[in-house]
């Protein structure tokens, strides 16, 4: 007996646990002194650590052990912890579970309780509760109740984190406003009222005149005040929807078992005691203990930082090791499975011992939540903000300086009093501010945020998870997707069709185009007998040979999906189960797995193409049973079954002819778009065998004795076209996105799915490749290879890697499809990873940018146009904010300093409506359009690519033109022209001014909802509701503005004839756009000096002209725009290197 004291301090549970008891844990197995280290280490097995006494405590515990004592499993893996605490029959009985039928779905509240010394005491097996086995038609996938397992919820919660505390309204309101320049107004807003307030209250007036000094302070106050609520409101609203976003990209269905039946559940309803399944890719959500299974290897670089693959050992095994002293290999017995970490190798179930906050990857993640970093979008619009930020700060200095010394040298001899200088000096300082406010596009950072969030909300209705944001805009300039075919291309719904059994059985289902629904289908066998007919002509023995090769040999199980029984696995293992089922008569896969007593096996993996299983005959041989590709199984049989219809399973040897009638099969089979799977056995004396290689690792064991095997039979499975991927790939080639397929299937099989579904296009010299032939191809020879390569058969994962990785060389933005866990290189090393919501694993959809929900190619189609829309919807709202900068700060330095009174005819507030109008409204309206279909009609950007287009700078600078042209004759020529004599009229034709330059930005914005020279600026303008209201709002306002805005805005009523010149000069901008997109790119590009055109335009270089190569690098930080504005800015992470030389921010 282990016999160890223990003096180290011990928090008591809820069970009120003593060191006596303690010991009585350790004490209770049979044998002599472990090792002093190990020693060392029981004595604190389950102590505390500092600060998390709180998880040593459990009010009302029905359970033997609390989360924290669990938690010394795991943090760090502990021998000793789990030797405490019984091993697995202790956490068996102590979690009230049971490691066969896992928790019971009747599970609400638990009666009695089992303490700690019971759980621990000796190896009794575990008394609970009886199970009840419930119909498995009866179980339905659907979250758990809240009234289910409340006493297991209580003491050991579910496995959700705690939301991410988002921001208050208040917290947002005050980012906003710590806003530099809104902080500045608001000192001038205060120093303004003040001054208002003495004049209005402390100074004489002339009979009638308004007292009304003091109005101008306080609706600085109401603008600052109205800007900062609606970009609260909108910040507060954008974080609402990742929060809803991240809870979607979180959830994901496990399979568990629950009153002895295998199903899915959530994620989130995984509870401490659940028995999980283990499969390769599985990224494991909880912590647990390892019950058994068959080669079960985790990655745990993610979660440890263990770069090795390490083998799990079953939980019974390692605690028979420590109970008779075998600690010879200790450092090898790991029965310990982390959240967090992956499933390479093998199967098997797991006990579940920590869940949420609770977990490694729970706490991990709840230490490490931060903020995200700024996208590659957002990245340059913060370049290009920092550049405005400098002219605009510049223009602002400048203006003050002109106006200060314009008052300095009206002092001399001015009848002005202190207060009224004071009040004049303050308005030239408040108008210098406000200019630093519009030119300043704050706004501009987050426009992006708000398209992307918009986008990104309504991809996930087209069936688009975007997990990492910077995908969703990277999208929209895809040049190439690489596609696997099954699941993607095909509706991954397969049936076996055709099959060749031994040498002489064969049948063939006759499949229409559309898939293989059995009312217009006619199975018919080489001799003309019905499927049914040729099945039942097969032996009893050869039928038992099929059965088991089929079902023992499998990952796949019965459960519950949707409220009905079905298989759950891999497809194709899935449509063989259902084979075995309706043909061959098999029972329940569990009833003929239980039957079989397997010793070994070899999991599935993409790059060796099959899988084996070994198990123990009656009569003590060993039987391999392997189902993978057939060109790969068929090299490894030397016999094949002679006659299927025989008792005895005789086979003869394949000679020369015997296998060309074979791959002439396989070769009809792929022809016809059938993916092909052989199923061979052989029999062996021992296990491992004579003659292996005696590797530890059982893979390479097999494979080293995988020769001479039985051919039983070939199967052909059909995987229907899914519908509308022919119009996909079409939409692909006509925006400029080459489509490639990618997989492990035949290389006929491939060709005929490509060409049916439009990728292989023989008429353009496009190349079909197999994977082994292409990576033996030379760097130069696999660059001219990619560009024509259309469809890579045979392919391993490295191929996919190898094909990713040279087409980036090549300039191309490379979009990728990925199922299985080992597409995780090249998902990663893509430009945009999609991996498959429904068949993909865990490590996949990790891996991956974006999920696509329904496994269809033609959700790609819908990334591509959103990510063009998110795109174009940041380029709509730049040249509209920039026409609006450019105009409102050259029209207020022009007006100011022209003026006696250094006025702007725009005032203060009037500029911080306009503001308002082009931060917040216009993103509002324009990041909101959703894409059409001419958004697939043109050819992607380049990665290098100008932010601001040639196109786009003809519209900013022709409109900044007109705008300044209108509102400059108003001013100085619209006394004039309109015979306006009286102050009153002055005042109107200020307020004229002011009305007509509002309406032209209204007007302005249906021209930029088009960024090419097409004319119709109100396509699709009705399934924009946004920009509707938006509008409807921005009118309201500008008419409220001057019915009531008096003094607050220093405006007066207009007349109807007043009203109709602003409205209708506004209009005139529409024209002059249409007159703006007549005149041709390249007329505009002469305009722009060469230097200028090579750094910002190369597009716009003719042949003729002298190409030279220049470079040009990038701020590294938004420095100046943090200095002079903070706020918002500041709350965005940005790492902007580079930029300005990619093809430059212009």
């Amino acid at each position: 007996m282990v016999d160890i004291s223990t003096t180290s301090e011990h928090v008591a549970n809820g069970n009120e646990q003593t060191h006596k008891q303690k010991d009585q844990a350790l004490n209770s197995s049979s044998g002599s002194k472990p090792p002093e280290s190990f020693i060392a280490q029981l004595k604190d097995a389950l102590s505390p650590d500092p600060g998390s006494e709180h998880l040593f405590n459990a009010d009302n515990n029905k359970f033997a052990f609390t989360p924290g004592q669990l938690g010394k499993l795991i943090n760090p893996k502990s021998l000793p912890a789990f030797y405490a605490l019984g091993g697995l029959q202790g956490l068996e009985k102590g979690l009230r579970t049971d490691r066969s039928t896992g928790l019971s779905v009747d599970e609400t509240t638990l009666s009695g309780r089992v303490s700690f010394e019971d759980a621990t005491a000796g190896s009794v097996h575990v008394i609970h509760k009886s199970v009840t086995r419930v119909d498995s038609a009866k179980l339905q996938y659907a979250p758990t109740d809240s009234a289910s397992f409340v006493d297991r919820k209580h003491i050991f919660s579910d496995n959700k984190l705690p939301e991410k505390k988002t921001k208050t309204l208040l917290e947002l309101a005050w980012i906003t406003y710590n806003d530099k320049v809104l902080i500045l107004l608001t000192i001038a807003a205060v120093i303004s009222l003040g001054l208002g307030l003495y004049q209005t209250f402390g100074q004489p007036h002339k009979p009638g005149e308004a007292k009304v000094e003091w109005v101008e302070g306080v609706a600085i106050m109401v603008a600052i005040i109205i800007v900062v609520l609606v970009g609260t409101l909108n910040d507060w609203q954008k974080e609402r929807q990742f929060v809803k976003l991240n809870k979607k990209a979180e959830d994901r269905s496990v399979k568990v078992i629950r009153s002895g039946v295998s199903q899915q559940i959530s994620v989130f309803d995984v509870l401490v005691g659940d028995v999980m399944h283990l499969e390769p890719g599985d990224l494991i959500p909880v912590d647990g203990i390892f019950i058994e299974g068959h080669s079960v290897k985790c990655d745990e670089s993610s979660a440890t930082g263990e770069s090795d693959l390490l083998r799990k050992v079953p939980a019974d095994d390692v605690f028979k090791a420590l109970e008779s002293e075998d600690f010879r290999n200790l450092n090898k017995l790991d029965p310990f499975l982390i959240s967090g970490s992956k499933v390479s190798e093998g199967t098997g179930t797991f006990l579940v011992t920590a869940t949420g906050v609770n977990s490694a990857h729970g706490r991990t993640t709840m230490a490490l939540r931060e903020e995200s970093d700024a996208t590659p979008l957002q990245q340059k619009l913060n370049v290009l903000a920092d550049y405005i930020a400098k002219l605009g700060g510049a223009a602002a200095l400048v203006l003050f300086v002109v106006l200060f010394i314009k008052f300095l040298a009206q002092l001399k001899g001015s009848d002005l009093n202190a207060s009224q200088k004071g009040q004049a000096f303050l308005q030239i300082f408040i108008m210098s501010v406000t200019v630093v406010v519009v030119a300043v596009p704050e706004g501009l950072p987050l426009a992006v945020t708000l398209a992307l969030a918009y986008a990104t909300t309504r991809m996930l209705k087209d069936n688009n998870l975007v997990r990492v944001l910077k995908a969703c805009e990277t999208m929209g300039n895809a040049t190439t997707v690489c596609s696997d075919k099954t699941g993607t291309l095909t509706e991954n719904k397969m049936t076996v069709v055709a099959s060749t059994i031994g040498q002489s059985a064969s049948f063939r289902s006759i499949v229409s185009e559309c898939g293989t629904d059995e009312k217009t289908t006619t199975p018919t066998t080489s001799s003309g007998l019905s499927m049914n007919a040729s099945i039942s002509s097969l032996s009893l023995e050869v039928k038992s040979l099929l059965v088991a090769a089929i079902t023992v040999n499998s990952t796949a199980f019965e459960g519950v999906q949707e409220g009905r029984a079905t298989f759950i696995g891999s497809k194709t293992e899935t449509a063989l189960l259902e084979f075995a089922r309706d043909r061959l008569g098999a029972g329940p896969v569990q009833t003929e797995r239980a039957n079989a007593n397997v010793v070994e096996v070899i999991p599935f993996d993409s790059s060796r193409k099959f899988m084996a299983t070994i198990v123990k005959l009656p009569n003590g041989l060993f039987r391999a049973y392997v189902k993978g590709a057939s060109e790969i199984l068929l090299e490894k049989c030397s016999d094949v079954l002679a006659d299927p219809t025989s008792s005895t399973l005789d086979s003869t040897a394949l000679g020369p002819e015997q296998i060309d009638d074979l791959s002439r099969i396989i070769t009809t089979y792929a022809s016809q778009t059938l993916r092909t799977i052989a199923l061979s056995y052989r029999d062996y004396e021992s296990w491992p065998p004579e003659g292996s290689s005696g590797d530890t690792n059982n893979v390479e064991e097999f494979l080293s004795v995988h020769e001479d095997m039985t051919l039983i039979g070939i199967v052909g499975i059909k995987d229907p076209l899914r519908a509308g991927v022919r119009e996909a790939v079409r939409d692909c080639r006509d925006a400029g996105v080459a489509v490639r397929m990618v997989t492990g299937d035949n290389i006929l099989t491939a060709k005929a799915i490509a060409e049916e579904c439009g990728i292989y296009t023989p008429e353009s010299d496009g190349i079909v490749m197999e994977g082994p032939a292409f990576r033996r191809l030379s760097e130069d020879e696999m660059k001219q290879t990619v560009l024509k390569l259309q469809v890579l058969a045979r392919s391993s994962p490295e191929d996919k890697k190898l094909l990713v990785k040279t087409l980036k060389v090549l300039g191309e933005t490379v979009a990728v499809t990925g199922d299985g866990t080992n597409d995780a290189p090249a998902l990663k090393t893509a430009d945009i990873g999609f991996s498959m919501g429904i068949a993909g694993t865990e490590v996949a959809k990790e891996a991956s940018a974006i999920v696509l929900m329904d496994d269809n190619f033609a959700s790609i189609v819908k990334g591509i146009m959103w990510g063009r829309a998110v795109n174009d919807a940041v380029k709509k709202f730049l040249q509209f904010q920039l026409t609006v900068n450019i105009t409102a700060v050259i029209l207020t330095f022009i007006t100011a300093v022209a003026s006696d009174e250094e006025e702007s005819v725009l005032t203060a507030v009037q500029l911080l409506w306009v503001n308002l109008i082009m931060d917040t409204f216009a993103a509002l309206a324009l990041a909101t359009d959703p894409p059409n279909r001419n958004i697939l009609k043109r050819l992607p950007d380049r990665k290098s690519a100008p932010l601001i287009t040639l196109r786009m700078w003809k519209m900013i600078i022709g409109q900044a033109i007109f705008q300044l042209v209108v509102t400059l004759i108003l001013n100085f020529a619209g006394k004039a022209i309109l015979n306006y004599d009286t102050p009153q009229e002055e005042e109107e034709l200020k307020t004229l001014v002011f009305n007509t330059f509002v309406w032209m930005q209204i007007f302005n914005q249906y021209n930029n909802r088009r960024l090419d020279n097409n004319l119709n600026i109100f396509e699709a303008l009705t399934k924009n509701t946004f920009f509707i209201i938006i509008n409807i709002i921005m009118v309201g306002g500008q008419i409220l503005i001057i019915f009531v805005g008096g003094r607050a805005f220093n405006v007066t009523r207009l007349n109807g004839i007043q009203w109709a010149i602003s409205i209708v000069l506004g209009a005139l901008s529409l024209p002059w756009a249409v007159f703006i997109r007549l005149i041709p790119d390249m007329w505009a590009a002469k305009i722009i000096p060469y230097s200028m055109r090579h750094r910002w335009f190369p597009d716009a270089i003719t042949p003729k002209e002298v190409r030279r190569k220049g470079t040009t690098t990038g701020p590294e930080d938004l420095q100046f725009m943090r200095l002079i504005r903070g706020g918002r800015v500041n709350s965005i992470k940005i790492r902007a290197k580079g930029y300005a030389g990619e093809g430059g921010v212009w």
